[in-house]
């Protein structure tokens, strides 16, 4: 009897975004560590990259997070 069974197919309603494949699944089709979710709806998941570049963004200009211009900072 296995410990950890893995699921075939995800929750309905359930959507990721594949970064292998580049599309949108229903259900975690691909391993975690190739997919951004689980977003509530299709249109959503089809937004991933968007959404991931956004928020990039804020961390990289929010200042509670560089003390440090970026020019002076210890890439050490």
């Amino acid at each position: 009897m296995a410990l950890f069974k893995r699921r075939a197919a995800g929750k309905p309603g359930e959507w990721y975004y594949c970064l292998v494949h580049q599309k949108v699944e229903e259900g975690p089709e691909c391993p975690a560590k190739d997919r951004f979710g689980p977003y509530a709806t299709r249109q959503e998941a089809g937004q991933a990259m968007d959404i991931a570049q956004e928020r990039n963004e804020e961390w990289e200009t929010d200042p509670r997070w560089h003390d440090a211009p970026a020019g002076e900072r210890d890439e050490g």
